[in-house]
């Protein structure tokens, strides 16, 4: 029932900082294996989580809603984190930095595809 009720609402992010510090935060095989080939820290994605800000919803995501934040590292550098919630978890799908091959220079909205 979480989900579908989820997908009716926008994910906020307060929703996503409590479960992100409050023990609820699980990381996919996924999020490891790119951060690894990324150098990326984990804990510049919690730093990005609770200093960003939700950029796009996918609420009919499977196995469960998910969203894109925009954040910073520790050092400063721009990432994106796209994460899953459930009712009592915040999932960690992936991480990256975002180029202006596909991104504008905010970092919040993607270019046209001509």
């Amino acid at each position: 029932m979480f989900g579908l009720v989820k997908v009716l609402e926008e994910i906020q992010i307060n929703e996503i900082r409590n479960k992100c510090n409050n023990n609820s935060l699980r990381w996919t095989n996924h999020i490891i294996t790119r951060l690894f080939q990324r150098n990326i820290a984990l804990e510049d994605v919690i730093h990005a989580i609770n200093n960003g800000e939700i950029i796009e919803h996918y609420p009919t995501d499977y196995p469960y809603p998910s969203c894109l934040v925009l954040g910073v590292t520790r050092p400063g550098k721009v990432i994106h984190v796209v994460c899953g919630i459930t009712e009592n978890n915040l999932w960690l799908i992936t991480a990256y930095y975002p180029n202006l091959e596909k991104w504008n220079k905010d970092f919040k909205t993607r270019k046209e595809i001509l």
